[in-house]
């Protein structure tokens, strides 16, 4: 096993520095040059969106889609994630966080706009779409769009669910009962069993209660996360002093740059909000607009609600506590340590009960998530019965397997697999970056003019044969 670790450790390690750093950031600058930083520019109107309605009371409207993107990023990367970087990277790492935040919102409005254009409908009257769609239909490559489906279900039925299937089970390691040689296993083997219950067919109700109070909770997580930061008031001016310091120590980061700050910073950043990865554009084309860039507006509020909103109350909260944070508290231990300072042995409780929520949802989450990915490898035919039967057996599996696994190799995995769906969606977008940032330009000239912009594929010159509904 440890071999297979490093192994691993080997692989994420190049991906990241100096392969995907250089691509996000280069894809994400050139994204924000473009728009003229549209991320920012255009915060108010993406709220403003937030409320427009669909038009149609069977579509799916902006919020809508929105938040099924934000609910697949909300889970347990933002506390364990976070945790880890700090405690691993160092403090500095929540900057460079909220720095690729920022930055990356772009990529968010290119991709999920793109997602739009080259959306499709089927027979219900349902739209559906994503990277694999506008690779198909606007690179003309399926080969590459068949490619990208096979990495995305690679990522959430493998990479991500073995991480959350060891984060949850990382929440039990601080009480009396843990043994490292069974309680994993015993964690393991009950949420794999759960899943594949909900997932086969069974447990409707219990995946209807998860999916109302998990929001909820994540309300409640945020609130508290304040209310300890006030009460910690007095070490915010040393806490901001320390985050910012950290970031620029480069003869630190440059003394270590794989296990930096920096890395680490963008590394979790990533993986929370997923800005670029492709994941989120799967819901924006299911968003019922007249105009593309609408959606491709309020997706980048989706990366600042998950890093800048959710992400910062975990960082923010630990940090102005003052706990140790180090290798050995890694993880859960880090942020449990911080409650308890105010909540006292009713903080680790909390956060179980939170994980063990976010990560059930999540986990069914990521499993829904590859369905439109399996649908398109099967000739955009949802696999028959039988074979989805099979897939989410072989799931279940995963999720026992992700609880007993070492702590390195869970993230290595979920580090490669969003690394390599990263690796075609980023690319592909600066190709197709036109189109996008064309669909912006008719969208402001529609505005200025007075009008609720009204999107034809004819106004910035493309072939209404490579589209299914913008004709």
């Amino acid at each position: 096993m440890l071999d297979i670790v490093f192994i691993l450790n080997t692989i994420d390690d190049f991906m990241y520095f100096p392969l995907l750093i250089i691509v996000m950031a280069a894809a994400g600058l050139y994204f924000t040059a473009r728009t003229r930083g549209v991320q920012i520019r255009m915060l108010f109107e993406s709220i403003r969106l937030l409320l427009e309605p669909s038009g149609d009371s069977d579509s799916v409207s902006s919020l809508q889609a929105m938040l099924v993107s934000t609910a697949s990023r909300v889970g347990t990367g933002n506390i364990i994630g976070v945790s880890t970087a700090i405690c691993l990277g160092g403090p500095g790492a929540c900057f460079w966080m909220w720095l690729m935040c920022i930055i990356g919102a772009s990529s968010a409005f290119i991709e999920s706009t793109l997602a739009q254009i080259y959306k499709r409908k089927d027979e219900n009257g349902q739209f559906y779409g994503g990277p694999a769609y506008y690779i198909e239909h606007g690179l003309n490559k399926p080969k590459i769009a068949a490619l990208f489906c096979i990495f995305l279900i690679a990522t959430y039925a493998v990479g991500f669910n073995l991480l959350c299937s060891y984060n949850l089970q990382s929440t039990f390691m601080d009480y009396a009962f843990y043994n490292a040689n069974t309680t994993p296993i015993i964690i393991g083997a009950i949420l794999a069993i759960l899943t594949g219950y909900c997932l086969l067919g069974g447990g409707k109700r219990i995946v209807k209660v998860t999916g109302t109070i998990v929001p909820v909770m994540g309300i409640i997580y945020v609130a508290i996360a304040a209310i300890i930061i006030l009460i910690n008031y007095a070490n915010i001016p040393s806490m901001i002093m320390i985050i910012f310091q950290d970031a620029f120590d480069f003869q630190s980061i440059a003394g270590g740059f794989v296990g930096s700050c920096l890395v680490y910073g963008i590394k979790r950043g990533l993986f929370s909000n997923e800005a670029g990865v492709g994941s989120a554009p799967n819901a924006s084309a299911s968003a019922s607009v007249s105009h593309p860039a609408k959606q491709g507006l309020v997706q980048t509020l989706s990366v600042y609600i998950d890093t800048l909103l959710i992400c910062s109350a975990t960082a923010l909260m630990c940090l102005s506590t003052g706990v140790a944070r180090d290798a050995a508290v890694s993880g859960a231990p880090y942020v449990q340590n911080a409650l308890s300072t105010v909540m006292g042995t009713a903080g680790p409780v909390y956060i179980t009960v939170a994980m063990v929520l976010f990560a059930f949802t999540t986990l069914l989450g990521n499993l829904f998530y590859v369905d439109n990915a399996l649908a398109f490898l099967n000739k955009k035919q949802k696999p028959s019965k039988r074979f989805m039967r099979i897939f989410y057996l072989a799931a279940t599996v995963i999720i026992f397997v992700g609880a007993i696994i070492p702590m390195d190799a869970a993230w290595a995995m979920a580090d490669i697999t969003m690394g390599l769906m990263t690796l075609i969606n980023l690319p592909t977008c600066a190709i197709m970056g036109k189109t996008a940032i064309d669909c912006l330009k008719d969208y402001e000239i529609q505005k200025k003019s007075g009008k609720n912009p009204v999107f034809k594929a004819s106004s910035i010159g493309l072939d209404e044969e490579k589209l299914d509904w913008w004709k």
